[in-house]
């Protein structure tokens, strides 16, 4: 059984790096602009952004979660982070207070789902209404100015020739890659997704599991928080609006099954990079954002009743 997971990941794999390469060929001839390398940064600093908050999703997925939070979160890091730099703050002091407090958001989200027994949808669609609210009531509806040259470098500047979003991407995918793949904890993530009850029997604290997965999403969230607003020079209320949909699409396309315990955070990766090559194709060849949505949404179907299909077959 396990032999048989295994090859249908990397089947899958395959099939999305078949489409993310047909995409770029496709794209290469369609626009003269696809290539350039103006269009490539945006691209990858677009993917980075999505591709890190992802990361945290599959964390949450995989235990059977969801986290409709993560888009608030990156709303209230932007606010509190552009507040305090706007006040005169240290850059770093600034980070650190932003991420602590996205840390208490995600504790919240798994408290209320591992210890009071809330449904994930539930508790995360509260906190989300709630984190929102916060933001804007913070920032009474308005965006913070920020000229800090030193925050700015996280969203605009780069590493040698590498924008430094994509640095802290890659630093992210890393960790999450060997805590799921070489960790004790990471095995007890994907033994809850699989059956939580039989985890519980075997001795797996599942609820304190539960609580660092949000925690984990939140973190990754607010990380995000600090580039976007990095590369808008402003703390803005409503920034991360929508950003859990594309993540939750990302973790879906790349595999990872929406009731948990299957799954891996390399399928993840092709998910968000392939969404990444999608949106940025669909504006350059001027497709309607309404139709973008249209498109994502056919995606996720298709990813869930491609695992739907898959465990009715075993």
């Amino acid at each position: 059984m396990a032999k048989k997971k295994e090859l249908g990941s990397v089947l899958r794999n395959f099939a999305l790096v078949f489409i993310i390469i047909a995409i770029i060929v496709v794209m290469s001839f369609v626009s003269p602009v696809f290539m350039t390398s103006k269009n490539i940064i945006n691209i990858i600093r677009q993917i980075s952004i999505n591709g890190i908050i992802a990361v945290g999703m599959t964390f949450v997925i995989l235990t059977g979660g969801i986290d409709l939070s993560v888009g608030s979160v990156v709303a209230i890091t932007s606010v509190i982070v552009g507040s305090m730099l706007q006040g005169g703050s240290n850059w770093l002091v600034a980070c650190i207070v932003a991420l602590l407090i996205s840390l208490v958001f995600g504790a919240f989200n798994g408290f209320m789902i591992a210890y009071v027994g809330f449904q994930p949808f539930i508790a995360t669609l509260a906190t989300v209404t709630m984190g929102s609210g916060i933001a804007l009531a913070y920032s009474d509806g308005k965006p913070f100015t920020i000229s800090n040259e030193s925050f700015l470098k996280i969203g605009q500047g780069y590493l040698g020739a590498i924008p430094i979003p994509i640095v802290l991407l890659v630093i992210v995918v890393a960790i999450g890659l060997i805590i799921l793949k070489t960790t004790t904890f990471g095995r007890y993530v994907f033994a809850i997704g699989g059956n939580k009850n039989a985890a519980k029997l075997s001795g797996v604290r599942t609820r304190r599991v539960e609580l660092m997965v949000y925690i984990i999403s939140a973190l990754c969230a607010s990380i995000v928080g600090l580039i976007l607003s990095a590369r808008i020079s402003s703390g803005q209320p409503t920034a991360g609006e929508g950003y859990e949909l594309d993540a939750i699409a990302a973790t879906a396309i790349g595999g990872t099954s929406m009731t948990g315990g299957v799954g891996s955070l390399t399928g993840t990766i092709f998910g968000f990079v392939l969404l990444g090559l999608m949106t940025n194709s669909m504006n350059l060849l001027n497709i309607n954002s309404f139709y973008q949505e249209i498109v994502k949404g056919i995606l996720i179907i298709i990813a869930v009743f491609l695992d739907m299909t898959s465990k009715n077959k075993k």
